[in-house]
């Protein structure tokens, strides 16, 4: 969302909204996976002799939010490859959005396949860098479900890392990412894009 306000894409009075409503989709979604997955979460945690808010409860915990540091992974992944790698698949999907939204980028496939290929980035990305740090890119779909977390017993196993890792991996970076392919977009692509186009418009409607 904020990334669409810098490159023009969305009116500054309408992030708050965006931004609420992606928190809200996200926290509605984490309070339904709980409530279906609660019998086998119990179950698991029973067999397991797992205690909710002990370090060995991010296991379960991390069903409802990202974790770079992975059990059994944490010495491999560090806070700033998780940085760099949230940072990195934030950039490149918000680039492959604004290159396929475009009006005057000629060489974008039809609007109707727009969506076709911005899933399969989302996908390739997750492929990229899901085993680094399970792929967050967006820090609304990750702080709400670790919220409902949080509420229902994990305690500390939803926000584990106490120097800061959730904010910088998880918010931080993706904004970072974000800012920087709107910034690249909006300075050099699209005037590129524009240029051939100076006699036409081919721009999408801002919204």
């Amino acid at each position: 969302t904020l990334a669409m306000v810098t490159s023009k894409r969305m009116l500054i009075k309408k992030m708050p909204t965006y931004i609420a409503a992606q928190f809200l989709g996200a926290f509605i979604a984490g309070i339904l996976l709980y409530i279906l997955l609660a019998p086998s979460i119990t179950a698991f945690e029973n067999t397991h002799n797992i205690v909710r808010g002990t370090a060995e409860s991010v296991k379960v915990a991390k069903i409802f939010g990202e974790y770079y540091h992975q059990p059994g992974n944490k010495a491999v992944v560090s806070m700033p490859l998780a940085m760099g790698a949230e940072a990195f698949g934030t950039f490149l999907l918000m680039l492959m959005i604004f290159c396929l939204t475009e009006g005057c980028n000629l060489g974008r496939p039809d609007n109707n396949l727009a969506p076709v290929f911005i899933g399969l980035t989302i996908t390739s990305i997750i492929c990229l860098i899901g085993p680094l740090t399970q792929a967050g890119l967006n820090p609304a779909r990750d702080f709400g479900p670790r919220l409902v977390a949080w509420i229902f017993g994990w305690g500390d196993a939803a926000f584990p890392d106490q120097r800061g890792g959730f904010f910088l991996v998880y918010i931080l970076a993706p904004i970072v990412g974000g800012q920087i392919s709107a910034l690249l977009f909006t300075w050099i692509l699209e005037p590129l894009m524009n240029k051939p186009n100076e006699g036409c418009s081919c721009h999408n409607d801002r919204f």
